[in-house]
């Protein structure tokens, strides 16, 4: 409990102040690296205040020079910190438009330029994309996709949506499939305990869509879903 309670004051220490910047940057037109820095600095914090250690593997496969889409699993909302706190580029998540009404979060995590999509409106979300599409290319940042739509109970890898494989061809940029594990020991779904402990971040190849049409849209995702898999088995190794 006592755990619980300090990593929750230091949420709204850090979100407050790091929040705070990113939306004053904003509103002064300052953007491009700072707001990576912010929410770096951000999770990082969070991350010591639980004392919660994030090993990497594969990091190689994560190129600065070019944009990328990266597919991670998705068990728990620590791995948003282990993800912000070690990807060494500029990374923007993409979720449900339902953050941004979040008080102090919602405001900066917008202000950061993080991707907002409506799941009820399909036009909406293609727009939405769109946008991801254009601001990956514009800065080679990396659009972050967790392809499950929701953080798995089990630890079981769920079905992937098609979203943001879609974005990869219809870009042509490259996926990069990656694993977290380790995070739901740290904070389960449905709880509210935290615990110190672990996580590891594996990053496998990324996966060339350039030669790739929207007909190998289901093979593709088949294929990334595999290595996913076997990324939470254990480190990647070529077949």
């Amino acid at each position: 409990m006592i755990r619980t309670v300090w990593f929750a004051l230091n949420v709204i220490v850090a979100t407050a102040l790091f929040g705070g910047l990113a939306v004053l940057s904003a509103a002064l037109g300052i953007r491009g690296r700072i707001h990576h820095s912010y929410t770096r600095t951000w999770a990082r914090w969070l991350l010591a205040a639980n004392r919660t250690r994030v090993d990497v593997a594969g990091l190689e496969h994560v190129a600065l020079e070019r944009p990328q889409v990266i597919v991670f699993n998705h068990q728990s909302w620590f791995d948003v910190l282990a993800i912000a706190g070690q990807v060494p580029k500029r990374v923007r998540f993409i979720a449900k438009k339902e953050l941004g009404s979040v008080p102090v979060f919602g405001p900066a995590w917008k202000a950061a330029g993080h991707i907002a999509i409506d799941r009820h409106d399909i036009n909406a979300a293609r727009m939405s994309l769109a946008r991801a599409g254009q601001l990956m290319r514009a800065d080679n940042s990396a659009i972050v996709i967790f392809p499950e739509g929701t953080r798995s109970a089990t630890g079981t890898l769920l079905p992937f949506k098609k979203g943001g494989f879609m974005l990869a061809l219809e870009t042509g940029v490259e996926l990069v499939p990656a694993a977290v594990v380790g995070s739901r020991a740290v904070l389960p779904r449905d709880s509210w305990r935290v615990r110190k402990g672990r996580i590891t971040l594996r990053f496998a190849p990324p996966v060339d869509t350039t030669a790739l049409r929207e007909e190998d849209r289901d093979e593709l995702i088949a294929r990334v879903r595999g290595t996913v898999e076997q990324l939470l088995a254990g480190p990647y190794r070529a077949a």
